[in-house]
This record gives C-alpha cells, structure tokens and sequence, in this order.
C-alpha cells in the first residue's frame, strides 16, 4: 500500500506516515458521503446548529495536542505573544473559559481562531440559510422561493499536515455528527483528480497554489483559495504604534506562509521615517529558532525549498534596487504621497485576495476600499472577519 510521509521543518525528519486510499477505498468514501447527505439535508438548521457547537467545544478541548502537532507539521510556534487576547474571544464564552484553565502563552492560535470563526457562523445559521421568499414577482399568484439545502463538498488541503482533518473527523465524531456525513481521504494525486472529477462530487473547496487551482478548476466547479500579494496602505491619521505591531505580526505570521499575509506596505510619506524605523525596531524583537522552545516567536518555513524561494525574492529585489534593512529578510515598504497613488500601487499586481487600510477616518477608508480590486479588505487589521471588514461580491 503507498504511504504518505510528512517531513517536519522543525528537525527535518518524518513526522507522520499515513497510507493512501486505494481506487476501491476512494468510491466507497464517495458512495457512502452521497448517501449521507441525503438524510443530512433534512436535519434542521438549528440541529445541525447544536452538533457544530459541540464539535467545536470538542476541537477546542483538543487545543494544546492540536497546537503541538501544527507545529510539528508546519514549523509555527505554540506560544502566544505576550499580550491579551481575551477581548478578541469575548463572543466565544466556552473557548475562553478553556483558555482561562491554561496560561493563554501555550494556547494555539490556530483552535481559537477556528471556534471563533466557526461560533460566528453557527450564530448566523438560522438567518442566512433561511428561505428566501420572492415577493416581486409577475406572477403573483405562484409562491416563489429560495431554498438553501447542505451542499456535500470535498475540501482539499496540504500534504503537509494530513493530522488537521484527523483531529476534525475525531472531534466532529465526539460531537455525535451522523455517520459519513463527513470523511478524511488521504490520496494519492491521481486518485485525487478522480474524486475532482468524479459526478457525484457536488462541488470542490480547495487551498494551495495558483498553478494549482488552475489545474483544478478545469476538472470541477469549484471555489478556490489561492495565494495573493496582499498590500497595506498607513494614511498619515493612522495609530502608528498599533498598526506596526498588527502589520508586523500580519507579516510573519506562520513565517509569512499565509495566504492573507501582508507582502506589500505603501505608506504615506508624512509618517514614512517613523513607520519604517518602528517596523524595523519591533521586527528585530522577533526570534528565530525552533519553534517548540517557548522564547521563540518565529519558526522555519514549512520546507527547505520554500525558505530557498524566499531567499532568491530578497537577492532580486537587492538587484533591482531594494534596500535590505535587516540581515535576515526584506520589507517592501513604498513611501506614497496620495490616497489615489495608495490605490494605484495596490491595484498593480494580478493577485487579489485580501488588503488592509490604516485609518482612523471611516469614510475615507470606504472611498479607498471601494477603488481596490481586491475579494476582502480591512480597516486596521489584518485578516479577521469582525467589525470593520469588507466583502466586495464580485471582485476578484
């Protein structure tokens, strides 16, 4: 049988070793997920509600195993920066309360990010998977609606760390979730394609590269999570100390492996020297080293190729003109001197994804928000889905 093996970036050596479906294995998972979900999409809302709150209260149990194996698979360290979190989790009382019975230093990022996201979306169930009722109709004599039913979808994630669905099956099983309604494939590519391909595959969800998400979007209908060049823009109002430290952190967050990762910094001349001198400063507060000693705050890439990529960027951008300010990384801060060069230097890259304006005025960062061709921007943060973010449906 072929096996799958992780390499971990923390000691180079394998972490975990999972066998691959066989042909036969892969059909029986589609067949019994088909069925599944046909008693799945009866259930109601709020049923479905309450077993997603206790898959989540289960995961969130899980946090410290979970935490130490993220780190193993992809280099990011457990500890916690030394400040509060707590205000950010005030919406979810139970994953708070876990925190609470531990220092929050040794808590993983990653397992409260998840139960706060997934708390704010089981909130919002009942109101936006209701039906839609057409009132404007020129029929008026038909009753027209539109009616949301459970899509069976198959995500696709990393090699790279087989272990996060386990811990997801294991917890959604815990939270009494009906048998088969969700399943772990571990695949080969080949097998992987077929499942893509295969007509009883609703619709695919799929993280990774441009390439691809290419290749993937020509075999299915598809919604496709790829990287991006993700720019900020520091109006000369902004709170300068703390948009350094969120832009900073946006930075070198999981080693900058993120697909919302700050990679570009546009900020406005007024404030430029001081910006620059505080990023500096605080960037070089950072550690690297192994991430699993708790005075580390920066781990290794998830592979040697990857750190070996991000070398070669630095040495071009040196080439062309860029000026390195620390020994070990580059940070392509542009100093601008209008909000509409902002906007035109944001918009100058094919890839979208996510961008960040640092105000304190509102309403200018909804004029500037509106001209950026991008899928989600924010106003003073940096990847988070509460107060003061922005959707743009039909940007890309």
């Amino acid at each position: 049988m072929s096996q799958q093996v992780t390499i971990s970036p923390v000691d180079n050596k394998p972490f975990v070793t999972i066998p691959l479906a066989t042909s036969e294995q892969v059909e029986e998972v589609i067949k019994r997920s088909k069925d599944a979900f046909l008693s799945w999409k009866k259930v109601p809302v709020k049923e479905r509600a309450i077993i997603v709150s206790k898959f989540v209260d289960a995961f969130v149990a899980k946090r410290e195993e979970i935490a130490k194996e993220l780190t193993m698979q992809m280099g990011r360290f457990v500890m916690w920066k030394g400040i509060n979190r707590s205000k950010y989790f005030e919406a979810d009382k139970s994953a708070l309360s876990l925190i609470n019975k531990r220092p929050i230093r040794y808590t993983g990022n990653e397992v409260i990010g998840t139960a706060e996201r997934a708390r704010y979306m089981i909130s919002i169930a009942e109101e936006s998977l209701k039906d839609v009722e057409i009132v404007d109709s020129d029929k008026p004599e038909f009753r027209r609606f539109i009616r949301k039913e459970p899509l069976g979808r198959f995500s696709m994630q990393s090699s790279q760390t087989p272990l996060c669905a386990e811990r997801f099956a294991e917890a959604f099983k815990e939270a009494g979730l009906p048998e088969n309604v969700f399943q772990v494939l571990h695949a080969s590519h080949s097998e992987t394609e077929k499942v893509v391909r295969h007509p009883d595959i609703a619709f695919v969800n799929f993280t990774g590269s441009v390439e691809g998400g290419r290749e993937i979007q020509k075999a299915a209908t598809t919604g496709l999570e790829l990287g991006g060049k993700d720019p900020a823009y520091v109006r000369p109002d902004a709170d300068l100390d703390y948009t350094v430290e969120q832009l900073v952190d946006g930075s070198f967050f999981n080693s900058g492996q993120c697909c919302c990762a700050i990679e570009r910094i546009y900020v406005h001349e007024q404030v430029y020297e001081n910006f620059l001198k505080n990023f500096v400063d605080l960037t070089k507060g950072y550690k690297l080293g192994n991430p699993l000693q708790p005075d580390v705050t920066l781990g290794p890439m998830v592979r040697t190729k990857a750190a070996e990529f991000v070398r070669g960027q630095i040495e071009e951008a040196v080439k062309q003109g860029a000026k390195p300010l620390i020994d070990v990384a580059l940070f392509p801060e542009d100093k601008v001197s209008s909000d509409e060069e902002a906007i035109r230097l944001m918009n100058d890259s094919e890839f979208g994804l996510t961008a960040s304006i640092w105000t304190k005025d509102e309403d200018a960062a909804l004029r500037i928000g509106n001209e950026i061709d991008t899928g989600t921007w924010f106003m003073n943060r940096c990847d988070c889905k509460k107060k003061n973010c922005y959707t743009s449906i039909g940007k890309h």
